[in-house]
């Protein structure tokens, strides 16, 4: 025999009707009876399906550090396509930024949403308290196991950049990273590191510069720039970046050029994300570009299906070429590659 509201009242020691509100997720219920609810549903073998509520309001929780869309604009354009997916379906969506100190639970009842997506970096106790909530929960530019996420393929993209500069004989290639806490950035320095390994080149551990997550993002990218030229002789110097994201791309343009370097005779960069600074850079910079509103549009999708072939979503990156890495060709125009490697995608960070 199926199971009833009425038997998980019972198990619960509520009424039905606390049953019934929890199992809707409306309000008018504290967070714990909520929870004392749900799990004895799913301990009672309740039909999943009539656990999954009508999401009628998505919170987008973005951590603090993220919520600088001035000097790094990637979130905004992934906020956007949430938004955008959300007004096509009539969902309600609110933003939440949060840092490590704060109680995220509190938070998010006070926004009472009936899901949740999560853009970029959260530490795994935040991850831990907002699976914990039992709502529907995607990950956006972030990667768990076992949760719905949607990625850049961030690993191919350094491959495209790194055989760009190798084909130029650019093979002193340093890596501008950030903290490999971030799964985009880990793996990123993943596939700068593995196209070494691929081209049969030696890998020097010493070309690569990691940035102080406690600076601005500009501030951090220039110190590290700079410190890595500093460690470095003529001899051994780069003759080429590929940098994390366009700000640290572009932050390193200024680098070269306030030291009298040439870019990209001396010098070649790339950068990821292609930013709106980027094509306007001098010289323009080569970036790996992707459709970021379409991160935020297919995780409110993917967030929806209820039975989804795939949890683990990768979108398609591609090259853009410009002054940075080529000279004079790139302001006739930028020339577009799509991506043409066949790299496996990465299921673990």
């Amino acid at each position: 025999m199926a199971t009833t509201i009425r038997d998980i009242a019972r198990a619960a020691n509520v009424s039905i009707g606390t049953v019934s509100r929890a199992l809707k997720n409306q309000p008018g219920l504290s967070e714990a009876t909520r929870l004392r609810v749900v799990a004895a549903a799913r301990r009672l073998g309740y039909d999943a399906a009539q656990l999954r509520p009508r999401i009628r309001r998505l919170t987008f929780l973005l951590h603090r550090q993220h919520n600088n869309f001035a000097a790094s604009p990637f979130f905004s354009h992934v906020l956007h396509g949430v938004e955008s997916a959300c007004r096509a379906r009539g969902i309600v969506p609110s933003l939440l930024t949060a840092g490590p100190t704060e109680d995220v639970a509190e938070q998010l009842r006070l926004h009472a949403p009936d899901a949740i997506a999560v853009a970029g970096f959260v530490e795994p106790e935040t991850l831990a308290a907002l699976v914990a909530t039992g709502r529907p929960l995607v990950l956006i530019d972030l990667w768990a196991p076992n949760l719905r996420c949607v990625n850049l393929d961030n690993s191919a993209g350094a491959t495209l950049a790194m055989q760009h500069l190798f084909s130029m004989n650019r093979t002193r290639v340093a890596f501008i990273g950030g903290s490999l806490a971030h799964y985009s950035i880990a793996q990123r320095a993943l596939g700068y590191r593995r196209a070494f390994f691929e081209a049969g080149l030696l890998f020097d551990p010493s070309l690569e510069a990691t940035i102080d997550a406690s600076l601005p993002p500009e501030l951090a990218a220039t110190r590290a720039v700079e410190r890595l030229f500093e460690s470095c002789t003529e001899h051994d110097a780069p003759n080429a970046v590929f940098a994390y994201n366009d700000v640290a791309a572009l932050a390193t343009m200024r680098v070269c050029l306030a030291r009298g370097l040439r870019v990209p005779e001396d010098v070649a960069i790339v950068g990821f994300d292609d930013i709106p600074a980027a094509a306007h850079a001098a010289p323009p910079l080569t970036t790996i570009a992707a459709d970021k509103e379409a991160l935020g549009v297919r995780g409110v999708e993917l967030l929806l299906d209820d039975s989804p072939a795939d949890i683990d979503v990768r979108l398609p990156v591609e090259l853009v070429v410009r002054a940075s890495t080529v000279g004079a060709m790139g302001t006739a125009g930028t020339v577009r590659m799509l991506e043409a490697v066949d790299v496996p995608s990465e299921t673990t960070p």
